[in-house]
């Protein structure tokens, strides 16, 4: 029996792109929160939105997210990232950006540069309840004039 052999190439790329998928979810896997002094980024995967506490206008802890079209984005499970459009704005250009990692759970509504809206929570709901805690305290620390 001959027995074929395959090109080193083709055994390169599979596992390139093996490599490639697995980085990719493992991006998309959950929420990357980073808080600093002035903002709040948050990071999944290709996705990332930065917000200045200044900006913010307001924080709210909601239980379901509006039905939305989706410009781009995935749902897989319990988990909904991407860019939306609201039904009734389809006219308009306003995105509303969604970083749920669990759809089950409340959600933080933040609005912020007047209308501009990002709905997230994370995996762990105290941890989403700790994290409304502490945007809340930044938006009323904001609101105090000096």
């Amino acid at each position: 029996m001959v027995s074929k052999k395959r090109h080193w190439f083709w055994n390169l790329l599979l596992v390139i792109t093996v490599i490639v998928c697995v980085s990719v979810l493992t991006m998309h896997y959950r929420n990357w929160i980073k808080t600093a002094p002035d903002h709040i980024q948050l990071v999944s995967g290709f996705y990332i939105e930065k917000v200045s506490y200044s900006d913010l206008d307001s924080v709210v802890l909601v239980e379901r997210i509006p039905p939305m079209i989706r410009l781009n984005g995935f749902s897989a499970l319990e988990k909904e990232k991407g860019i939306f459009q609201e039904f009734k704005d389809s006219l308009t250009d306003k995105k509303i950006y969604v970083f749920v990692d669990n759809i089950s759970q409340p959600k933080i509504k933040l609005v912020y540069n007047d209308s501009i809206k990002l709905y997230f929570n994370l995996k762990d709901s105290m941890e989403t309840v700790v994290m409304f805690n502490g945007l809340q305290e930044k938006l009323t620390k904001g609101m105090v004039p000096n």
